[in-house]
């Protein structure tokens, strides 16, 4: 007789009763730390060889405090996935999403009529297409929460498709991580730094791109792998049960749905298209960063003239396909938002909201529909939001218990008497420890470098090989660790339980691991660009 498997919130609070029991046996200790600026932002880095031991502040009772605490600081995204939940609530009782996903797909099916098509698989390429837009966000300017909001949508077409719910996360959240990995210009990891180790911004781009092609070109066939078996086996799944959920959520008729577009849709489109207007004349030109470079643009101009053209003929047609447009063009302005004015989850969180309330007024619904509606999607999104602050109560009692620091001074001070190879998997090998408690990749870079920078000096080893190592220790082990907020939100959206998702992605971390160790080793053996 097997035993019931742990609920995920189990797991979470036994990991923080681990943390607890260490805070018991590791020794309390701590760096000095100063402010330093960082390309014009001013981070807090800690003094190499500051480190001193301290009174060691063990965790009891604490832990149910840190439930508190870790709700506090993950207030942010707890928020965010409410917002996002509630707002999508509203778009999907208006059947919007469906008839998007009946007419991708019959378009799909036709595109089976072409020989090289079918042959190569028009799924595959979907799959593939989706996956390397997400890795470039992912790489260019480290997508992470953002795909918090896609899995709603990608998952019910997974479904759709016929695979699984794990593959729908893998097309935004697994491919953003491959890029975040593969990063070539985020400008909150290798940028951060970069800065910090005196390196010149983005420098060794050349070989940071070839490491980006290939992560995906190794994550992108696994994943297709993994869609090959379920679409032949659906029932090969490990979440085939888990997924009963969106597949009773896509057995929608769309002869069912009602098309018509409402008055109150025509004024929607008005009322944006004027505010658009206004938007265009305040915001004539935006400066769109990728990376160290940018480009000043009359993007809101842009996208003011095409909603307006694009809304016109989808009201034409039907409100469903208006609303999808609304869709479409919140996630274009969401681009232009982070790209041209540094937007972070408040913002964004604020656009699906307005997208979500002009979508029910679209539709028809009155105030107390809307209301009801998207207190429905926060209900049934709810568990996501609040596994994510349970998550956070590992890092509080990490924190609180003064242990951080300790860990950290014991990984680096091992590095010392290897080679340059030694060195840099040593490297490696300490981001991926400490990444599993501190999955932030700006505050791990910040606490990191200005130790790991200056010792690679000592043996000779390059500072950019030395910032290689935090780039892949950074980022394969975000799509692992239950520490990130981001990981248990989307999974938790996902309805995936997060000891079926380890199950499931532990062989690939393994792959993905050892491949960014493999792709280290020139960094020391060869000469390359900016190294």
């Amino acid at each position: 007789m097997f035993k019931k498997i742990p609920h995920t919130y189990v797991i979470i609070f036994s990991i923080i009763l681990l943390a607890a029991m260490m805070t018991w046996f590791i020794p309390g200790g701590e760096y000095h730390r100063h402010s330093q600026l960082v390309n014009g932002v001013e981070r807090t880095v800690i003094d190499k060889g500051s480190f001193e031991y301290m009174d060691s502040q063990p965790q009891t009772w604490q832990v149910f405090a840190a439930l508190y605490k870790g709700f506090v600081n993950q207030a942010g995204i707890i928020v965010f996935i409410l917002m996002i939940g509630g707002a999508f609530w509203i778009v999907n009782s208006s059947k919007a999403i469906d008839i998007g996903i009946f007419s991708f797909l019959r378009y799909t099916e036709s595109l089976e009529n072409n020989k090289l098509l079918k042959i190569i698989g028009v799924n595959n390429i979907i799959i593939v297409m989706i996956m390397l837009l997400f890795s470039v966000f992912g790489a260019v300017f480290g997508m992470s929460e953002e795909t918090i909001a896609f899995i709603i949508i990608l998952v019910p077409l997974a479904i759709s498709m016929g695979y699984d719910s794990i593959v729908g996360v893998s097309m935004v959240f697994v491919a953003a991580g491959l890029g975040f990995a593969g990063a070539v210009l985020n400008p909150f990891t290798i940028g951060i730094a970069q800065g910090i180790a005196d390196l010149p911004l983005f420098s060794g781009f050349g070989y940071r791109l070839f490491s980006w092609f290939v992560i995906n070109l190794v994550g992108i066939t696994w994943i297709l792998r993994y869609a090959h078996k379920v679409k032949k086996n659906p029932k090969s799944s490990l979440v085939y049960e888990d997924d009963e959920y969106w597949r009773k959520k896509a057995s929608v008729d769309e002869e069912n749905v009602q098309v018509s577009t409402p008055r109150a849709a025509w004024f929607v489109y008005v009322f944006i298209a004027i505010s658009l207007g206004i938007f265009s004349w305040v915001y004539p030109m935006t400066e769109m960063k990728i990376g160290n470079s940018s480009s000043t643009l009359p993007m809101v101009p842009i996208a003011t003239a095409l909603f307006v053209v694009l809304g016109f003929f989808s009201l034409r047609k039907s409100v469903h396909f208006f609303i999808l447009n609304l869709l479409m063009f919140t996630i274009l302005f969401l681009i232009v938002g982070v790209m041209g004015y540094q937007w972070y989850i408040m913002k964004i969180a604020s656009l699906f909201f307005a997208m979500g309330i002009f979508s029910g007024i679209a539709a028809g619904y009155d105030g107390n529909r809307i209301t009801s509606e998207f207190l429905e999607g926060a209900r049934d999104i709810m568990s996501a939001a609040l596994i994510v602050g349970l998550a956070g109560g590992i890092l509080v009692v990490l924190e609180d218990g003064k242990i951080i620091d300790t860990i950290l001074h014991g990984v680096s001070s091992s590095m010392s008497g290897m080679g340059k190879l030694g060195t840099v998997s040593v490297m490696y090998v300490i981001q991926n420890i400490i990444n599993v408690i501190i999955p932030s990749g700006s505050a791990k870079a910040a606490l990191t470098m200005p130790v790991m920078a200056p010792f690679s000096d000592l043996v000779n080893l390059s500072r950019q090989a030395t910032v290689m190592a935090f780039q892949f220790g950074d980022g394969f082990t975000n799509m692992i660790t239950p520490t990130s907020g981001v990981l248990i939100g989307v999974l938790g959206v996902a309805k995936i339980p997060y000891d079926k998702w380890v199950k499931w992605i532990a062989p690939f971390m393994l792959v993905l691991i050892i491949l960014g160790w493999l792709l280290l080793i020139p960094t020391v053996t060869m000469t390359l660009d900016g190294f």
